[in-house]
């Protein structure tokens, strides 16, 4: 909603950069759609290397686990 609202006042100021910016944002928003699709494949491949190098000591902690600590109330 703020956005439409600076769009408008944009629009009031200086419509012919408002109507620019109203053509232009769809074709920019595909532009960097494969660099949006690329960051999640790069976030995925990071997370499942962070799962891997932790592994052991998750399966560790879960063979030998501590003491019990009391829950904080």
């Amino acid at each position: 909603m703020l956005t439409f609202l600076m769009w408008l006042i944009l629009l009031a100021l200086c419509w012919p950069l408002a109507l620019l910016a109203l053509v232009l944002y769809p074709i920019v928003w595909l532009l960097l759609l494969p660099l949006r699709l690329f960051g999640i494949a790069v976030g995925g491949v990071l997370a499942l290397v962070a799962a891997v190098i932790m592994l052991p000591a998750n399966v560790l902690r879960r063979l030998f686990p501590g003491p019990a600590r009391p829950r904080p109330d």
